[in-house]
C-alpha cells in the first residue's frame, strides 16, 4: 500500500540555477524511478539558516510531497547521504490529518492567485 510522505532538503547555496534544477531532477527520478508518485514539489528558494551548516549560513530548501512504499525511504536518504550538494535532509510520513492539511493548503494559495489575477485583470 503507498504512502504519503513529505521530504524536505536543504542544497548548498553554491549552486547555479541549473545545477538546482540538476539536482532536483536526480531526487524526483529516484522516487519516480521506483514507483512513487508525485503529488507535490515546491521551491522555496534561497533562505537563510537557523544556524551554519558546513560554515554556510544560507541554503536552496526543496519540498517534495510523494506516495511511495516505505521501502523507497532508505533508498532516497542513502543517495541524500551521498550527494555532496545536500547539506541537510528531512522525510517524513503523513497521516490522513496532514494529508487533508497539505490539499487545503494548496487550494487557499490556488483561490489567492486566482484572485489576484481577476484583480489585476480588472485594474
Amino acid at each position: 500500500m503507498l504512502k504519503h510522505y513529505e521530504t524536505v532538503f536543504i542544497l548548498t547555496p553554491v549552486l547555479s540555477q541549473d545545477q538546482l534544477a540538476e539536482a532536483v531532477d536526480k531526487f524526483k527520478k529516484i522516487l519516480t524511478g521506483n514507483g512513487s508518485r508525485i503529488v507535490f514539489e515546491n521551491n522555496w528558494g534561497l533562505r537563510k539558516l537557523a544556524y551554519p551548516i558546513q560554515k554556510k549560513n544560507t541554503g536552496f530548501y526543496y519540498l517534495i510531497e510523494f506516495m511511495g512504499d516505505g521501502s523507497i525511504i532508505s533508498k532516497l536518504e542513502t543517495e541524500f547521504k551521498r550527494d555532496e550538494r545536500i547539506m541537510r535532509y528531512l522525510t517524513v510520513a503523513l497521516d490522513k490529518h496532514a494529508v487533508a492539511y497539505n490539499e487545503r493548503k494548496r487550494k487557499q494559495a490556488d483561490l489567492k492567485k486566482q484572485q489576484e489575477a481577476e484583480t489585476t485583470v480588472n485594474e
